[in-house]
């Protein structure tokens, strides 16, 4: 895809960690103009090195750009960027939310935004930081139609697939939805790991055998390879990550009285593998968790 197909030339990123940073060398191999910022200035350097250009602040960036995609850690930083944006007023620009935030905060941002006209979409992306580098992730995008079409060229040029899933905040919640199931899979990738290589079983022959069968999933295949090296660092994923996430769905399911009683179960091996030193390590460490509980 190059930019000759939408009027966007000019993408700006806030945020630029491991997703944020893949989607950047993205956007500029597709031809975009990218601007971009971040806390870390490492980021912003090989962000330069690859041939961005540096935001001198928020404000900048928002008249710059015709489609912002905001890459966020917490709830705080989203909305310290959302009110940011909103001061400078840009004419004609649409915000791409793509982190993983409660629904209630995705709302405070649209809100922030709106006020000055800029519409706001929850776009969160289902992928890993392994699957970002690779263009291999999927957005989850919700919010008005319209400014979701505007943007799609922008997200197509990161994603494999740009999904529009309805009204705002349907994107978060499938989301979570998701991530219900990839927390599971995770622990019980590691569960499989343990008691296999327990038994006798080659780690590598585990892994390459049980990704062909009915026991095979995307996530198996992910971080059973790290499990297979023992290599969580860097993270494609990490363990910090999920304890926060595996929060938020339980407050979703909550909200609407559903039970999660297996992703429950798995809650307890995160805040392990994080008193373990392991908070900035991938979830495939959770190997590491199940073994030493093996171990006694």
């Amino acid at each position: 895809m190059t930019t000759a197909q939408t009027d966007v030339t000019t993408v700006g990123v806030v945020g630029l960690g491991i997703m944020g940073s893949a989607m950047s060398g993205h956007l500029l191999t597709a031809g975009f103009d990218v601007t971009g910022t971040d806390l870390a200035r490492p980021a912003v350097d090989e962000l330069v090195a690859r041939g961005g250009r540096p935001a001198r602040d928020l404000a900048a960036l928002a008249r710059e750009s015709a489609v912002v995609v905001t890459s966020l850690p917490s709830a705080a930083a989203a909305l310290e960027v959302c009110r940011g944006l909103a001061a400078a007023e840009p004419a004609d620009l649409v915000v791409v939310e793509t982190s993983t935030l409660s629904l209630a905060v995705k709302q405070e941002c649209r809100d922030l935004l709106a006020a000055v006209g800029v519409p706001l979409l929850d776009c969160p992306l289902s992928g890993t930081g392994a699957q970002a580098r690779d263009r291999d992730l999927v957005v989850l995008g919700s919010g008005d139609e319209a400014a979701f079409e505007k943007a799609r060229p922008v997200m197509a040029a990161f994603a494999r697939s740009v999904r529009f899933v309805g009204p705002f905040g349907h994107g978060i919640t499938m989301k979570l939805v998701a991530n219900l199931l990839v927390s599971i899979h995770n622990a019980s990738t590691a569960e499989a790991f343990a008691l296999g290589v327990a038994a006798g079983l080659d780690p590598a022959v585990l892994y390459e055998t049980v990704r062909e069968g009915a026991g095979g999933s995307v996530i198996f295949d992910k971080r059973g390879s790290l499990m297979v090296e023992r290599a969580y660092r860097p993270a494609t994923a990490r363990v910090s990550m999920f304890v926060k996430d595996v929060s938020l769905v339980q407050e979703l399911a909550a909200s609407v009285g559903v039970a999660t009683p297996v992703l429950d179960a798995t809650l307890p091996l995160y805040t392990k593998a994080v008193d373990a030193g392991w908070a900035d390590a991938d979830a495939a460490a959770l190997l590491e968790v199940v073994e030493a509980e093996v171990r006694g």
